[in-house]
């Protein structure tokens, strides 16, 4: 975590011009399994392949953001992408090929949540914009897949019955996390305040774009309104 990036009056201003977009965002309601695939039919109803958990967020996607949001001079920023290349071991990052998945601000009124799950790409790049009043809980357990006794771990986290590590974090900070291995989820927003939350989407390899179906999946569309 890189604690306070922005400056408080930055982390407002953002805040308070994506709040009025809130009723553009595009709202999923679903639910899947931990590595978020689908159920596998050659296994039981109780195996952690085929219990389901809750996932709700809205979020307005890249072509949605003002070209001249401050979001947009972190994503760019030279050296932000240095210190991450530097932190991850690798030589270069790139954005999204597609127009719509780079930079995301995410929103959770109350009662929203994201349930456990893995990551299907190797790390990502968050920054909490808006705090709700109580819940929206970053929590996590590390190492978990591949793990000699994954499903019984699983199981367990499921059931409530495994300890998550909480991660703490205030409006402002960069935070980086690897979440192709380490489960996790957002617990439930509570109260008036919408939880505001902005994703930085990276890639190792430049020239990535999301297939038509996970555009759809995630952002209710295949191309820019």
């Amino acid at each position: 975590m890189l604690a306070r990036l922005l400056r408080t009056e930055i982390v407002e201003q953002v805040a308070a011009d994506a709040l009025p977009r809130e009723p553009d965002a595009f709202y999923a309601n679903s639910t899947h399994n931990v590595f978020l695939t689908p159920p596998d039919s050659t296994r039981a109803t109780t195996d952690p392949f085929n219990r389901q958990v809750l996932s709700t967020k809205g979020l307005i996607a890249d072509d949605q953001i003002a070209d001249d949001s401050p979001l947009r001079d972190i994503y760019g920023d030279s050296d932000l992408q240095a210190f991450l290349c530097g932190v991850l071991g690798i030589d270069a990052i790139y954005p999204y090929a597609d127009d719509v998945s780079s930079i995301n601000v995410h929103f959770a009124a109350a009662g929203m949540e994201l349930g456990w799950h893995f990551d299907n790409s190797s790390f990502a790049v968050t920054m909490l914009l808006q705090q709700p009043d109580d819940g929206g809980h970053f929590q996590y357990v590390p190492r978990v897949r591949n793990a000699d006794n994954m499903n019984v771990l699983l199981n367990a986290i499921l059931d409530g019955e495994s300890d998550a590590e909480t991660l703490a974090f205030a409006p402002g900070d960069l935070v980086l996390f690897r979440g192709r291995n380490a489960l996790h989820r957002v617990t439930p927003t509570e109260g008036a305040t919408t939880r505001l939350l902005v994703v930085f989407a990276y890639n190792d390899e430049p020239g990535i774009a999301l297939s038509d179906s996970a555009l759809q999946t995630f952002y209710g569309r295949t191309a820019a309104p």
